[in-house]
């Protein structure tokens, strides 16, 4: 039996194992994502639902100017209580509502493994897209697990660390046609969509994933703001393709 709870109540007792829990989602998600935040030295990064900071530190360690954004105080203690945190402003905030940054005032806006808890991508996309730069260096990354999981019965879960219980906080269905619709409503241009599949290297590094090989499990997207207030996307994105899917996957 799994234990279901609202969003805010699951990240704060997952807060207390996140960092020793050995997913093999995060794991799968921080060997790609780098190549699409990109270099940061110099440039101001919101991380939007930042967790325990596992993004917001290294970022401000590679020169950026980081502010970490959670609903969670269990994931914020974590995330301040980590080395390097004295880099970061990690503020307590309901990402559902209103960001507080200026509109364009952010180079990087990152939301990673928020979404499928948001009951409204197309109001969400648009806050992220109101505080992203329109210029050059500004860029959307979102991270979110694939849809193709709940296939498999799987949402964002951990056991309990003081009962042993199976936990849910509480996620939403989205399939991939809602990311696509949710950013394009939002007037945003969508750079990138790539599914990543469980390999047999991660696999064998992370077991819990071994059950899941060769079935996709992360979406990844790189999104910018469209200069003529209309969403367009790009066919070939400027780094190797790592989809899953029709081209191989070559990570």
């Amino acid at each position: 039996m799994v234990r279901q709870l609202s969003a805010r109540e699951g990240y704060n007792l997952w807060a207390e194992v996140y960092d020793r829990d050995r997913n093999p989602l995060i794991a799968l998600e921080e060997r790609h994502i780098g190549g699409l935040i990109g270099e940061v030295a110099g440039l101001t990064v919101a991380d939007v639902g930042c967790g325990t900071g596992r993004h917001a530190i290294r970022l401000a360690a590679a020169g950026a100017h980081v502010t970490g954004l959670d609903f969670s105080p269990g994931m914020l203690a974590g995330a301040r209580a980590k080395q390097g945190a004295e880099r970061v402003r990690f503020v307590l905030h309901d990402v559902t509502g209103d960001l507080p940054f200026a509109d364009g005032s952010v180079d990087r806006v990152l939301c990673c493994l928020v979404l499928e808890h948001l009951p409204d991508l197309t109001t969400a996309f648009r806050e992220l897209g109101r505080v992203c730069a329109r210029s050059p260096q500004g860029a959307i990354v979102v991270s979110a697990m694939h849809p193709a999981m709940l296939q498999r019965g799987v949402r964002a879960r951990f056991y309990d660390p003081r009962t042993g219980e199976q936990t849910e906080p509480a996620s939403l269905p989205h399939e991939i046609r809602d990311y696509v619709a949710g950013a394009i409503g939002a007037g945003l241009r969508i750079e990138y969509l790539g599914e990543h599949v469980v390999d047999e290297s991660l696999a064998a590094e992370y077991p819990r994933g071994a059950r899941y090989l060769g079935w996709p499990m992360l979406l990844l997207m790189k999104l910018s703001r469209s200069d003529e207030g209309r969403a367009t996307s790009r066919s070939e994105p400027p780094w190797p393709d790592t989809s899953c899917g029709t081209t191989p996957n070559r990570a």
